[in-house]
């Protein structure tokens, strides 16, 4: 099976570069096939343009870039997101290119009346978001609460997706960056485990 690792960070030598690279180890160690997709080094332009409201009017065919994005992800058995928290959030770049490429008429449809036909069924997602601050301070002011009702239910339970891991990676005073890297890998390790174990019940 294979894995679209997203990573959106502006340094290629950072830690959240080192988790997504991890998590691709993973799942390659897993007999599986990963790739990894960065938004910064590829050019991704994530500005939403009056031709990206037209596409998502259906007054408009979606440009190239857009296009190359949806196939990556159709080829996919699972979408990993990787990206540092900005603002209690995802960056800029990565809320891009999901602005620009879960568009309406391809993730998700809005049909008339109100109704609306979730798409992305099909795709189980993983978020590993990695944080500054501490644990407590997340607890404290609610934003681990914030951050899965407006990602992991507003954005892809919103196109039928499941969101199967999400995990926040925090740095403590006992745990450094190896131990990081090893949850990042110990993540893609087990990425197709409840897929693997459905196939091995239907051979039975």
């Amino acid at each position: 099976m294979h894995a679209l690792v997203v990573v959106a960070h502006p340094d290629p030598n950072s830690l959240t570069h080192a988790v997504a690279a991890r998590l691709a180890e993973g799942v390659s160690q897993a007999r599986h096939s990963a790739e990894i997709a960065d938004l910064m080094a590829e050019g991704f332009d994530p500005r939403f343009t009056a031709t990206d409201h037209a596409v998502h009017l259906k007054q408009a065919a979606s440009s190239a870039d857009v296009v190359a994005e949806q196939a990556r992800i159709d080829r996919a058995d699972a979408l990993v997101l990787v990206y540092p928290v900005y603002w209690w959030s995802m960056p800029g770049l990565l809320k891009g290119w999901i602005d620009r490429v879960f568009i309406n008429g391809w993730a998700y449809d809005e049909i008339p009346g109100g109704k609306l036909e979730k798409k992305l069924g099909r795709l189980p997602v993983h978020l590993v978001a990695l944080g500054g601050a501490d644990q407590r301070t997340y607890e404290r002011h609610g934003y681990s609460g914030a951050m899965k009702t407006q990602i992991d239910h507003g954005i892809f339970d919103y196109c039928g997706a499941r969101v199967v891991t999400s995990e926040l990676l925090l740095p403590s005073d006992t745990q450094d960056a190896g131990a990081q890297l090893d949850t990042a890998q110990a993540i893609g390790g087990r990425l197709f485990q409840a897929v693997e174990r459905g196939e091995a019940a239907d051979a039975a």
